[in-house]
């Protein structure tokens, strides 16, 4: 690096040292996020930030790596791990994670939502299928829905049971496979809020609490609330799918902004040909928030420069509707160049400020 740039190896060894830590990279990366909520014009037209997805995205590791795991096959070959990351609908990337590639996704998405400190407002997430907060979903199978049992007893009992003793519905009763049970619910409800106190307060992550859970070969009361909640979440969340088809195409208007948010990520990860090389989870991390830093930069670029190309064309009479612009993406990277020199000349920068002319 030092001989592509106009830093020496003594001055990236001594910034390297002294400031490349989870706290420093999770400052920056909050202060151009915070950036790129400010900037007018075309970061509005995506989202308020109240949306965001997450999603894994993997990289083959080439050195011995205790939480390196072996990819699965439609993946590659070799080991690798996994960089689990939050994007607002904004295409701003708030919070980065390496995770081992063979656990499940969905273990980790509350962990970045719960722990982010940018001032996007996020209060949906989407990831997909494997979770239960708004995934996207494959054909729904039977199992997957689940019905509220009625109390026993009871004339809505007896008029939706049939003679072996399971509800039967007219119109989903191939979608329907089970019940949820409410009475198990109710009786653990002040576990729950323990669990969610405990979650908003930063007491436990909840990938570590899941963690836990799941090591037990007996599932506990807890667990077993747990799923029951789950699954009364998921179902309702899947008669809402089936039904809105624009909650659909919202759902995946998100997810593909992760999407194209990977795309520049792996475009941007090109240091050791694309491979990880870091053999602690502290570097790995630093690594992970560095490549957030780099792409964040990306897109508050991009963002900026768009806004003023849109006011340049309105001043010069140019008419376009805020439906088509939604459709632009701050995720582009072919005018990037990543090889040749760096140059960081802070009295060659000062002509150009505050930016530079837009291209005819």
């Amino acid at each position: 690096m030092a001989r592509i740039a106009d830093l020496t190896y003594a001055q990236l060894a001594w910034c390297t040292t002294w400031y490349l830590r989870e706290e420093t990279l999770r400052a920056a990366n909050t202060a151009v996020v915070n950036e790129h909520l400010s900037p007018p014009g075309s970061a509005s037209l995506w989202g308020g930030g109240t949306l965001s997805s997450s999603d894994g995205q993997r990289f083959p590791v080439a050195v011995q790596a205790r939480d390196a795991t072996a990819i699965p096959r439609y993946f590659g070959f070799g080991r690798g791990l996994t960089f689990y990351t939050w994007t607002s609908d904004q295409f701003s990337q708030y919070g980065s994670k390496p995770t081992p590639s063979t656990v499940r996704d969905a273990t980790y998405v509350l962990d970045g939502i719960l722990d982010n400190e940018t001032e996007i407002p996020s209060r949906r997430a989407h990831h997909r299928h494997g979770g239960l907060q708004r995934p996207r979903l494959r054909p729904v199978r039977p199992a997957r829905a689940a019905v509220l049992a009625p109390p026993c007893g009871t004339s809505e009992a007896s008029a939706y049971t049939g003679s072996a003793g399971r509800i039967r519905y007219e119109h989903i009763g191939p979608l329907v496979r089970g019940t949820v049970r409410p009475q198990l619910i109710l009786k653990h409800w002040d576990d729950l809020l323990r669990v969610v106190g405990s979650l908003k307060l930063g007491w436990v992550t909840a990938s570590l609490l899941i963690g836990k859970l799941q090591s037990y070969r007996r599932k506990n009361a807890l667990t077993l609330t747990l799923q029951e909640y789950g699954r009364l979440v998921k179902t309702v969340f899947i008669l809402r799918y089936l039904e809105d088809e624009a909650f659909r195409r919202r759902i995946g208007i998100q997810l593909n902004k992760g999407e194209a948010m990977h795309a520049l990520r792996n475009f941007l990860f090109l240091a050791t040909q694309g491979q990880i090389r870091r053999r602690t989870l502290e570097e790995q991390t630093n690594q992970a928030q560095c490549l957030n830093l780099v792409t964040n930069a990306v897109v508050l670029w991009n963002t900026v420069y768009m806004s003023r190309a849109l006011e340049q064309l309105r001043a010069d009479g140019r008419t376009f509707s805020d439906e088509d612009m939604a459709h632009l993406s701050p995720a582009r990277f072919e005018h990037i160049n990543p090889y040749g020199r760096y140059h960081f000349d802070p009295a060659l920068a000062q002509p150009r400020w505050p930016l530079r002319p837009l291209r005819a």
